[in-house]
Formats: C-alpha cells, sequence, structure tokens
C-alpha cells in the first residue's frame, strides 16, 4: 500500500473557508496535493498548509492556483454562492480585465503590488 500524504489525518477545516474550496476542487479534478503542486510550482507541503489554513503565502499564489484548478479566484475567496458584489463594468475597467488575463502569473503579481500602492495614494 502506498503512503498518500493528503489523506493522513487533518484537523477539519471549515467548509467556507479558501483552504476547503481549494482542497474540494483539487479533489474534484482528481489531482493529489502533489500534482497540484507541480502545476503550481510549490511543494506539496504548501498546498497540505494552503488546505488546512496554515499558510501565510496563500494570497500571494490566488491567481496561480486558480489557474491551475481551473476556477475564478472569486470563487476560492468568497465560493459559488457568496460571488464578490458585482457593479456595473466600464470599457476601461473590461479592458483592464482582458490585459490582466493575458500577463504571466508573475506580471500579473508586479501588477497588482502597483494597483494597491496607487490606490493606497503612493
Amino acid at each position: 500500500m502506498t503512503y498518500a500524504p493528503e489523506m493522513a489525518t487533518t484537523p477539519p477545516v471549515p467548509p467556507d473557508t479558501v483552504g476547503a474550496r481549494i482542497r474540494a476542487a483539487r479533489a474534484e479534478r482528481g489531482l493529489t496535493q502533489e500534482a497540484l503542486a507541480a502545476r503550481i510550482g510549490v511543494s506539496r507541503s504548501a498546498v497540505a498548509q494552503w488546505e488546512t489554513e496554515r499558510a501565510g503565502q496563500i494570497r500571494g499564489n490566488l491567481g496561480r492556483i486558480a489557474e491551475a484548478l481551473a476556477v475564478s479566484v472569486e470563487f476560492l475567496l468568497f465560493g459559488a454562492d457568496k460571488q464578490a458584489p458585482r457593479e456595473a463594468i466600464s470599457g476601461d475597467e473590461l479592458a483592464l480585465l482582458r490585459l490582466y488575463r493575458e500577463l504571466s502569473p508573475e506580471d500579473r503579481a508586479m501588477l497588482l503590488t502597483t494597483a494597491r500602492r496607487l490606490a493606497r495614494g503612493g
């Protein structure tokens, strides 16, 4: 019998957390923690920590996690029934979204950092 680390007993994670949604989406796609880690470029331990809500680096990886699981970042953050509030999207917002989706994960992270700095006024 082969040992599967993700099958080890772990503390229960509330079903309405980012970690629980990552675990559910991964399992739904038939991926092991190791397979998901390979798709994202992190260790299996990092995935296990995300799924059990013990990780500090999840926010910086949400885009890559969502892409690897073929879900939206909004789904990971809010769940299917708790979408972020939707407001009318202007042409500029739509153009920015389209451009953002064409960027590499590294460029997306850089753009988000810059946008947050600008939003804080500095």
